[in-house]
């Protein structure tokens, strides 16, 4: 695995458009071009004519050669509309060392952009923050990826989850299908993520969930701290922590099986992701998603 795709070196690189270029490059290395075959420019292999076929596809120079009618097909690059999903509420303020999880989720997210950009995707940016959401319709030219980072690097999270009612602006996609990638830690308090979550598969799309998750969270292992306070509701808890670790990762365990059973239910592709954990395997499932789909 590349060094670039270590989340503590991809944020050492404080330029956002930068670290997603330094990323991309190593982990694609020009290996990963997503292709079809269809009636492109890039000649890629000949096959028997067949009843229904595109005449303007036959090659009449092999026709000429072997008097049999055959179609040229050629790869032509996948091109689709992506839009991204970012959890801006306050529990994504948790730290483990370092930095936050959003921290994590913005750099993730710049490097999915750059590479779907790279590839010509639309890609668009949603961003649930303190009762409301912010909206940028899905676009393919390099000045928009560069908003979609300004935007990324203007994120504050605070206060709760974006209530329904604010939903409206996923509604303006086109109605071709897309995929959509929401990154968040899944911290809810009344089903809230998960009433979102049902909401988009009303729309038919691909959906791609990462959870993220800190280290010191998975392992509950706070040093030098017995109160907690929970970062959305304010409310405080003090534990002794070597005394429920062994409970508090059971239950842990228990409740990441129920959100990957849920998330199975709704046919969505789900992925835990700690704020330790290279990129390389996120960037794969993100292009396993990607080519599900096709125009």
């Amino acid at each position: 695995m590349s060094k670039l795709l270590d989340p503590k070196i991809l944020m050492a690189i404080k330029d956002l458009n930068l670290s997603a270029k330094t990323t991309i490059d190593g982990f694609m290395n020009g290996n990963n071009k997503s292709t079809i075959k269809g009636p492109g420019l890039e000649f890629s292999q000949y096959r028997s004519y067949q009843p229904g076929d595109d005449l303007r596809s036959l090659d009449w120079k092999m026709f000429a050669r072997s008097d049999r009618y055959y179609i040229r097909e050629s790869e032509v690059e996948t091109n689709i509309s992506i839009r991204f999903l970012v959890d801006a509420s306050a529990s994504m303020n948790h730290s483990d060392g370092d930095f936050t999880k959003i921290d994590y989720a913005r750099y993730l997210t710049a490097c999915l952009a750059y590479l779907a950009n790279l590839q010509g995707d639309a890609i668009g940016l949603y961003i649930f923050k303190n009762a409301e959401l912010f909206s940028m319709a899905a676009k393919q030219d390099y000045q928009h990826l560069a908003r979609l980072f300004f935007q990324l690097e203007q994120i504050q999270p605070a206060g709760t989850f974006t209530k329904p009612i604010h939903y409206k602006a996923i509604f303006a996609g086109t109605q071709k299908r897309e995929l959509l990638v929401f990154v968040t830690d899944l911290y809810q308090t009344d089903g809230e993520i998960f009433t979102l979550l049902d909401t988009l598969n009303t729309l038919r799309h691909e959906i791609l969930v990462f959870h993220i998750l800190s280290r010191n969270e998975m392992d509950l292992d706070f040093k030098g701290y017995a109160t907690f306070e929970d970062l959305e509701t304010g409310q405080t808890l003090q534990i002794d922590q070597a005394k429920a670790r062994a409970a508090y990762k059971h239950k842990l365990e228990n409740h990441l099986e129920q959100t990957r059973i849920k998330m199975l239910d709704r046919r969505i592709y789900y992925r835990t992701i700690t704020t330790d954990e290279p990129l390389d395997q996120a960037l794969r499932d993100f292009l396993k998603q990607r080519s599900k789909l096709r125009i």
